[in-house]
């Protein structure tokens, strides 16, 4: 017997799309009691939400996502609005007893994460964050090899995150689209948006990263502001380069900025142990680096995994083995895991909830610190 789970999504841009093509195809590829019904996305633009809500399958629609947190016909809400309003729509959904699935970053500061970390646990209510890219084949192998204490010590780790969209002196900040440039509303600019991804990978295969220490810098300090029209100083961090610690001893050097022209999602890392090394490009997705040191010398060199096969991570829910999977597959994966854990609580796991992302939350903090201050910070621990 199947359980429906009813669907309430707030926002409907880029992310939404996403999320929605994974309430889509989840069930045709992955077995579980529990099955995602999209039951109403919410947004403030009634014309396009409408529209959307007809495109994608939603039941219905809402433009106050007050009304759709209260609605008794929706078990849980995907939270995929702009950072500001992450923290007071996931209290609400908890004091109306929802389960969240919410957009990263968590919050905009450790502070506000605490709370909702704190109101959810003590809820007892299912969450997730859609740290997504840990979903891909080629990552979860890597986090398998890793687990399995294959590359003995690990002494290094390294992860960079570059786009090059915000060259241009006179792009504006703010808004709809741009929102991501406003300080306010998301937070801060790579830390907490790109090198977030990089922290929650990291700390996801090689444990709590325990200090860090920084430098950002914000190329242009001057943008109009597309609410007001009105030309204001531009407060997040364009590029972020910092260096860390783990707590199993190794070093890791972390670098992202929005100002590397030519890439527009240049996400790779690697990890080097006593034994074995492992190395990942989002843009050849499908492909695992490999470094085995102890094969015979003259047969010794990197190699390439394609993790395509039914052997590799997800790969095998999907088509015959060969043949690639994309972007979008890392979010179906995730919804997966989280229905997995619907069916059985008492399941380890294998996904991003609150907790584990305040932990991320706290290293971004201590970045954005360490690069305020010049000093070394250590990192909270969640």
């Amino acid at each position: 017997m199947k359980t429906p789970l009813r669907i309430g999504l707030i926002g409907y841009g880029f992310m939404g799309r996403t999320h929605s093509n994974a309430y889509s195809q989840v069930s045709h590829f992955f077995d579980s009691s529990h099955v995602p019904l999209r039951q109403a996305v919410c947004g403030r633009d009634e014309e396009k939400v409408r529209a959307f809500a007809k495109k994608w399958g939603y039941a219905s629609y809402e433009t106050d996502w007050r009304k759709l947190v209260e609605r008794n016909d929706i078990d849980a809400i995907d939270i995929c609005t702009p950072n500001d309003s992450h923290a007071e729509i996931a209290l609400a959904c908890i004091a109306n007893g929802k389960m969240i699935l919410c957009e990263k970053p968590l919050a905009l500061n450790g502070a506000q994460g605490e709370e909702m970390v704190a109101a959810v646990e003590k809820a007892g209510l299912p969450n997730l964050v859609w740290y997504n890219y840990r979903f891909l084949p080629a990552v979860t192998l890597a986090k398998n090899i890793v687990a399995a204490g294959e590359l003995g010590r690990v002494f290094h780790y390294r992860a960079n995150f570059l786009q090059d969209w915000t060259i241009s002196a006179d792009l504006p900040q703010g808004g709809a689209g741009l929102w991501r440039l406003d300080a306010a509303a998301a937070g801060s600019g790579v830390t907490g948006d790109l090198l977030a991804h990089c922290i929650d990978t990291a700390r996801w295969l090689n444990g709590d990263i325990v200090s860090v220490s920084a430098m950002t810098e914000t190329f242009i300090k001057e943008r109009v502001h597309n609410l007001t029209g009105q030309k204001q100083a531009v407060t997040i961090d364009d590029a972020c380069a910092f260096l860390a610690r783990f707590a199993n001893g190794s070093l890791a050097i972390f670098e992202s900025t929005r100002y590397a022209r030519g890439h527009k999602a240049l996400y790779t890392f690697e990890i080097n142990g006593e034994k074995k090394s492992l190395a990942w490009d989002l843009h050849d997705m499908n492909r695992l680096s490999y470094f085995d040191h102890g094969v015979p010398g003259d047969r010794r060199g990197w190699s390439s995994i394609h993790c395509s096969d039914g052997d590799h991570p997800y790969a095998g829910n999907w088509w015959v083995p060969g043949l690639c999977l994309g972007y979008e597959h890392s979010f179906v994966h995730g919804l997966a895991e989280f229905l997995k854990s619907l069916d059985d609580p008492a399941a380890e796991k294998r996904y991003p909830d609150f907790r584990h992302a305040l932990g991320t939350q706290y290293v971004c903090d201590a970045v954005l610190e360490a690069a305020r201050t010049k000093q070394w910070v250590d990192v909270k621990q969640a």
